[in-house]
């Protein structure tokens, strides 16, 4: 849940002129799938929300298809993932906007320096040759644990579709989607669409697919989520918390404009008077990334209302 401004080296305070807290404005949905096969119906949900970050990245490649399968096996309730557009206006999932260097093997088989990362611009090449790098072979240098496998970039769609059939097959409730778009101030139309253009991108896809009542769109730029607010008011959003953001949560609140349904902090950032303050404005705060079974503990203990996790076998 590293915010985009970190990896360009952009300062965050461009990006980030006001971010908060987010308010849980109606109650998630939830669905259960029938013996027969038929669609899913919805249904209210009320556990403790289970968020495997990026799929599952500890365990298996960052925001790929098999990492969202395995984490719907170790029991999440939310996928978290990332999304980013190509030229060719395809939505699809990736933590940065160009390939990153720690886990990218070109198509001839070298791999990418941390020099030249950002030169593979992927907003500049159509998603056809996106697909043509590997993500999922290099060993990953801060995940010793993480499975390694042939994996591509997918596009948001296809997962959207592996996820249903996998749902039907196992016949179990089907999972949230957590949706960040990855955009900032200083990279509008360089490495993404404004916000605008990337909104309406993105929406295409869930309503095509009919996930409106699935997906929590998140996002440390304000941006994404005020456009959100107004032209889809019925999609949940989740306002990302930066570690040095010192503001309190009623100035990011009143910066943002309205009440999003999730406030979403790196976790040392919550204490018990947070949670008291968010919950007594029905807010729920589902901080990022806690990756030991003692932190998941502490923190569920301290009454947040979901976590977020590279780990979600930490769960059982």
């Amino acid at each position: 849940m590293i915010p985009f401004s970190s990896i360009t080296g952009k300062p965050a305070t461009l990006l980030f002129a006001g971010l908060f807290c987010i308010a849980c404005s109606s109650t998630k949905q939830h669905t259960t799938v029938t013996t027969d096969m038929k669609e899913p119906v919805p249904v209210a949900q009320t556990e403790f929300d289970k968020q495997g970050h990026r799929g599952c990245r500890g365990l298996m490649p960052e925001n790929t298809i098999p990492a969202m399968i395995n984490a719907i096996g170790l029991g999440v309730t939310t996928l978290e993932m990332d999304v980013c557009i190509s030229k060719d206006k395809k939505v699809f999932l990736s933590h940065e906007p160009f390939f990153n260097s720690e886990i990218t093997t070109k198509p001839d088989g070298s791999f990418i320096s941390s020099k030249e990362e950002k030169n593979y611009n992927m907003y500049q090449m159509d998603y056809s040759s996106i697909r043509t790098y590997d993500v999922g072979m290099k060993p990953h240098p801060r995940f010793p644990r993480q499975q390694k496998m042939k994996a591509v970039k997918p596009l948001l769609a296809d997962l959207f579709d592996a996820v249903r059939e996998d749902m039907m097959t196992r016949r179990r409730p089907f999972p949230y989607y957590n949706i960040e778009t990855k955009t900032m101030p200083a990279t509008d139309n360089i490495y993404h669409p404004a916000p605008a253009e990337f909104v309406e991108l993105l929406m295409a896809v869930i309503k095509e697919k009919q996930m409106e009542e699935y997906v929590t769109i998140q996002s440390f730029d304000f941006r994404t989520l005020q456009y959100l607010h107004q032209k889809y008011p019925n999609i949940k959003t989740a306002m990302l918390i930066e570690d040095f953001d010192t503001r309190t949560p009623e100035q990011q609140l009143k910066a943002l404009g309205f009440s999003p349904a999730i406030y979403s902090p790196a976790y040392k950032l919550v204490t018990k008077d947070l949670i008291a303050k968010c919950h007594a404005q029905n807010i729920k705060v589902i901080p990022w990334t806690i990756n030991t079974k003692e932190e998941i503990e502490k923190y569920r203990q301290m009454g947040v209302d979901g976590i977020i996790t590279d780990y979600p076998d930490l769960f059982n």
